[in-house]
């Protein structure tokens, strides 16, 4: 694979911990142990209150708009070596979640998760690269359960999940989890996941990706709307001479 095609998997990958799970998904894995479910409800354990906080704003999600800033941080150079910007939109469709985004800075992207497929468009140089989320069927699964509209209770079965306490990002009080993928293929790739949850919404307003060797891709999401009317980004807008790349 080039360099170019790395990055751009790599942008591919990082977003996709932004997703809500598929409940098409969800069906195929075992129901939640019923101890959890009694102590998320009496409010007896912080990480146990939070999840089930996520469960509740699961049940009635059904779309969700945002700001967000991605920043990704080299450890080898110690420093930030890039920042996007930009919008991100998610649907659910049936029993499917469908997820865009518009990269408006430094230079624009959008980026479209649909009908199982996720899709990269550089209008810069005129290319869409197009990945099959069954072929990275592992690792997708495992990151479609960290993001807007996401049950806590799917999180336990992809993740062992650490209580880190309460911080503030920005004016909200949010509680920090740090989670290991119980995937030793995803495990390799990503070996920790920290995520912010805002303790009155339930949704993640901070994703901390980390890589091995310490680099990590920084996700801060801002001015969330949820269940309201969607502009219509969920289509590439390309032009006549754009080139398709699958992967």
């Amino acid at each position: 694979m080039t360099l170019s095609g790395i990055v751009v998997r790599s942008v591919a990958l990082a977003t996709m911990i932004s997703l809500a799970m598929p409940f098409s998904a969800a069906s195929k894995r075992a129901k939640p142990r019923a101890d959890h479910q009694d102590s998320a409800a009496s409010g007896s354990d912080p990480l146990d209150k939070v999840l089930h906080t996520m469960d509740q704003t699961s049940a009635s999600f059904r779309t969700a708009q945002a700001d967000f800033v991605w920043t990704t941080f080299n450890s080898v150079a110690n420093e930030v070596v890039g920042t996007d910007k930009g919008k991100i939109y998610f649907r659910r469709s049936g029993k499917d979640t469908e997820m865009a985004a518009d990269v408006t800075s430094p230079s624009p992207k959008q980026i479209v998760f649909t009908g199982g497929k996720i899709q990269v468009y550089q209008p810069a140089i005129a290319q869409v690269d197009s990945y099959d989320a069954g072929t990275h069927r592992e690792e997708f699964e495992t990151f479609l359960v960290l993001g807007f509209g996401s049950s806590g209770s799917e999180m336990r079965k992809s993740f062992q999940i650490k209580y880190a306490g309460q911080e503030k990002v920005g004016t909200a009080e949010t509680a920090k989890i740090e989670l290991t993928p119980l995937s030793d293929k995803v495990k390799q790739q990503f070996p920790k996941i920290d995520l912010w949850i805002d303790l009155q919404s339930g949704l993640s307003l901070r994703q901390q990706l980390w890589q091995t060797g310490g680099d990590y891709r920084l996700a801060d999401y801002s001015d969330i709307q949820l269940n309201k009317k969607l502009p219509d980004t969920f289509k590439l807008k390309t032009s006549g001479s754009t080139k398709i790349v699958s992967h």
